[in-house]
């Protein structure tokens, strides 16, 4: 079985997140979509949120698995015992700073990286511009999944 671990803190999960984990479901036969702890990083949404978000936008993909880890990646997927790391690209600055992140993780294990282009509809989106969206009251709706919705204040 082919296995990938998609990972990222997914702060929110944008739709071009899901741009390509529902490409990958159709490469892979289990897609593992793994939350970074970071306790250094600040985030928009809490843990369970980010969890939640994701669970809900694959409820009816049995091959998306959501996880949360700690530490390396590929520390992570031995762990697991998944041969991929799945990433996704928007434009040649990710590919420099993936490709060194991927040619780091060959040297310290096994483990091969693959990337997926995004598709040019959801190219521009990241989940910091969407942060950046969200904390000026813009229409954030249009970059992420349904469920992805911010909690108004009581």
């Amino acid at each position: 079985m082919k296995r990938a671990i998609f990972p990222g803190s997914f702060d929110p999960i944008t739709l071009g997140h899901l741009d390509i984990i529902s490409r990958a479901v159709n490469v892979f036969d289990e897609v593992i979509v793994a939350i970074g702890i970071n306790s250094d990083k600040k985030y928009m949404f809490t843990l369970d949120e980010r969890l939640q978000f994701i669970k809900d936008t694959f409820k009816d993909e049995p091959r998306v698995k959501v996880t949360t880890y700690s530490g390396l990646t590929v520390d992570f997927c031995i762990k697991m015992d998944v041969e991929f790391i799945l990433r996704g690209l928007r434009n040649p600055a990710d590919f420099e700073f993936e490709k060194a992140i991927a040619q780091t993780n060959r040297k310290l294990s096994e483990i091969e990286t693959v990337f997926l282009l995004t598709s040019s509809k959801t190219s521009f989106i990241s989940s910091s511009i969407v942060r950046d969206v969200i904390r000026h009251n813009g229409n954030y709706t249009l970059l992420v999944p349904d469920n992805v919705r911010v909690k108004k204040a009581p």
